[in-house]
């Protein structure tokens, strides 16, 4: 199991979280998990939006 383009497996994610729990507490967990979110939301649809806007370009390049 990886996890997106990071290829995390889940010892990694595991001692992550182990880590998350120790220096921050289990209070703040649900809004970071809320904030990485939105975080990873944002960047996707950025990312599709840029290429859109360059498929875009490149077809009006080859219609003129």
């Amino acid at each position: 199991m990886s996890l997106l383009f990071l290829n995390l497996g889940f010892g990694e994610i595991f001692f992550i979280l182990v880590m998350y729990l120790i220096f921050f507490g289990s209070k703040n967990l649900p809004s970071t998990a809320k904030n990485i979110g939105s975080f990873i939301n944002k960047i996707k649809s950025s990312s599709s939006s840029i290429s859109k806007e360059i498929k875009d370009s490149i077809l009006d390049n080859d219609n003129k």
